[in-house]
């Protein structure tokens, strides 16, 4: 039985300045769905991700969301992440409770445990107290994915998540993302360069290129 719709686009063109990035986009993404987006450098995937997020408006056609009732989780890129921001990593994660509290309020109790379970969850437990700069690139990523997951997006958007780390942790975010999509039932979407981790993890990879996109199965899904 067909995937309720998500995210629609239709005829999508996105440029900048005179470069045109994208055209002609036509993709369904159904609820409940693991969709990597795959494909080489500069072939449009995150620019694709950040007009499906709202950060980037098309030239042309039109993307439907439920993002301004329900915004979405974003892991962005971690080389744009300051290793050196001055917080804790536990008040990292909670920075991604300000969307629903906003800015001028505390968590309180409730809060403080969500964050605690949140990293328990992603495997750092006893590291909240550090530095971003303190953890490994592995480690880092997770705490950016916990700080996505802590308002319990219905849908979690990540680009390039395993980008610049070694094969194990590579290995780990994925399967993290896995059981996220799985036993939570949450919508993910992520940018990835190359395919070869991606079995057992997506059943379909969307791929990205000359600013298009075409739908292709995976050879096998576990």
């Amino acid at each position: 039985m067909p995937k309720e719709p998500i995210i629609i686009c239709r005829g999508l063109h996105v440029s900048y300045g005179r470069q045109q990035v994208l055209r002609g986009v036509n993709l369904t993404i159904g609820k409940g769905g693991f969709l990597p987006l795959v494909g080489p450098n500069g072939a449009g995937k995150t620019t694709l991700l950040r007009a499906i997020i709202g950060l980037v408006r098309p030239s042309f056609g039109t993307i439907e969301t439920h993002f301004a009732k329900e915004p979405p989780g974003y892991v962005p890129q971690q080389g744009l992440i300051d290793a050196m921001f001055p917080v804790p990593v536990s008040q990292i994660v909670a920075m991604g409770l300000y969307p629903k509290l906003g800015w001028w309020r505390r968590g309180g109790r409730s809060g403080k445990q969500v964050v605690v379970d949140v990293l328990e969850r992603l495997g750092l437990s006893g590291h909240g107290h550090k530095g971003f700069a303190e953890l490994s690139g592995g480690m880092r990523q997770k705490a950016l994915i916990a700080r996505a997951l802590v308002s319990s997006p219905e849908v979690l958007i990540l680009d390039e998540p395993t980008a610049g780390l070694d094969r194990e942790s590579q290995s780990e975010i994925l399967d993290h993302l896995k059981q996220i999509n799985r036993r939570d039932g949450r919508t993910i979407i992520m940018a990835h360069h190359g395919e070869d981790m991606l079995n057992g993890v997506a059943k379909v990879v969307c791929q990205v290129q000359h600013g298009q996109v075409m739908m292709r199965r995976q050879g096998h899904d576990g």
